[in-house]
Order: C-alpha cells, then structure tokens, then sequence
C-alpha cells in the first residue's frame, strides 16, 4: 500500500480558509508552544491542516530522528513517511480516519474539549524503532467548526505496541476506546480515584519507592502496595509507569 502526504487529508475538509488576520493571530498558539516546551521534556509541535503540514516543532530531540526542529517543520507530513515503518503508516491512517469521524460527530461547542492519545513508531538514526505516545487536541476551528490548528504532544509510550487508541472528552468526563478488531469505539466513564490512590501516584510520579511513599504517609509498606494493587486494577496497569500514565492520559489525576 503505497501512501502519501495527501492520505492524511482525505477525512479532513476546510470550508473558509483562515486569513492573514487568522494566521497573525496563530503567532500567540506558536508563542505558547514554545514556552511549553522550555519547560517539558515532551516534544511539541502544531499541525497546519489547511497548509496540510506543521506551523511549529520544538527542538526537544525525541520526535525529531536526528534532524533538526527546522528540517522537520520544513517536511511535515513527509516526515512521517520517512521515518514511520509502513504498518505503522497504516495504522496512522485508521487512526486519523477513525478519529476524524468521530469528531464531526461532535456538537460544534463541545469540538475543542476533547483530545486523542495514541502510540506508533518512530525509526530512529540508528534503525530502531522507538514506541512513542502521541497526543493531539483541537486548537482553532474554522468558520464552520472544522479543525484548523492542533496541538500535539509526543512523549515515550509505557506500552509496548503500537494503537491504544482513545479519546477523552472534558465535557462529558468519558474516555472512547478505538477497538481496531471491529473498527468501532467503545465508551467508558473516566475512572475516578480516591485520595489516598491520587497521592501514592503523586509521591510516585515524583520518584518515590513503594518504602519512601510508605515513610512519607505514615502507613505501612504492605498497606501501599495493596493501594498500588487496586490502582492497577482500575486503571488496567501492570505497573506504576502504565499506572502514571493511564492516569495522567485519561484525567484521573
């Protein structure tokens, strides 16, 4: 399956293209990226849909396979096709089909709360592939309530295969999980943790071992651990890194 910058637009439709005043107002989203990521190890970039490509990529190394933040906002969407591996590429393009869908389901009022969260591959210099989490939510609409600008987050992925495709809405606290099997989404209500659980994943998220975390609330190490066990179970976890994330990803924190 050969595929090309084009694919990736196929689902998307603009009805009034963004003006020069448009684009000068863009310059604050741009300002705002940048700042972020002075202060994140996360890569962050913003998708141009209506010039099909990126209006700004942060320098943070992980997303860019050994180019420069310059090179890679000058090839947009080319990047992905030289540095994604072709079932991944495939997988890219469900995912933007599916997720596109979705989204114009949407009320026009709710279509900048929500944001999709999915891995893929990356091929790195060397010629490994480095399982990264993508995050995307809507920055600006055009006229007519059709995505202009994105907003994406790229960081290393606790899971190890690419998918885990899921979209949280903030209006409605839900999560919709993209089952690829059936090709359909299945919703489910945003899990919601009680305060001694948000606070071991807090001292977690912050370094703390199950005996440190134990010290610092002045309970006992098997009293955490059986928090940390239930925690799993809620947020489907095999460890404290899937535990942080689903967590973070989803709002549960």
């Amino acid at each position: 399956m050969d595929i090309s910058v084009k694919d990736f637009f196929q689902s998307i439709r603009l009805d009034s293209p963004p003006s020069p005043e448009d684009y000068k107002k863009a310059q604050s989203y741009i300002r705002f990226a940048e700042a972020l990521s002075k202060i994140s190890y996360q890569s962050i970039y913003l998708i141009d849909y209506y010039k099909k490509g990126f209006l700004y990529v942060s320098d943070n190394p992980l997303f860019l396979c050994g180019k420069t933040a310059l090179q890679v906002l000058q090839l947009g969407y080319s990047f992905y096709l030289e540095h994604v591996p072709q079932e991944d590429l495939e997988l890219l393009l469900k995912i933007n089909e599916a997720g596109f869908e979705f989204y114009k389901k949407m009320p026009l009022e709710k279509r900048l709360d929500g944001s999709i969260s999915y891995d893929f591959r990356l091929r790195q210099p060397k010629g490994h592939l480095k399982l990264i989490n993508h995050k995307l939510t809507p920055l600006a609409l055009d006229n007519n309530g059709n995505m202009w600008l994105a907003l994406c987050i790229v960081s290393p992925s606790p899971n190890n295969k690419p998918g885990n495709i899921a979209i949280k809405t903030a209006a409605d606290k839900k999560i919709y999980n993209y089952n690829l099997s059936t090709g359909k989404w299945e919703e489910n209500t945003i899990v919601s943790l009680n305060s001694r659980e948000k606070e071991i994943l807090m001292l977690s998220i912050q370094g703390l071992t199950v005996e440190k975390i134990a010290k610092e609330l002045y309970l006992s190490v098997n009293t955490i651990k059986f928090h940390k066990t239930a925690l799993f179970k809620k947020l489907n976890a095999d460890n404290i890194s899937e535990a942080i994330f689903a967590a973070l990803n989803f709002g549960a924190i």
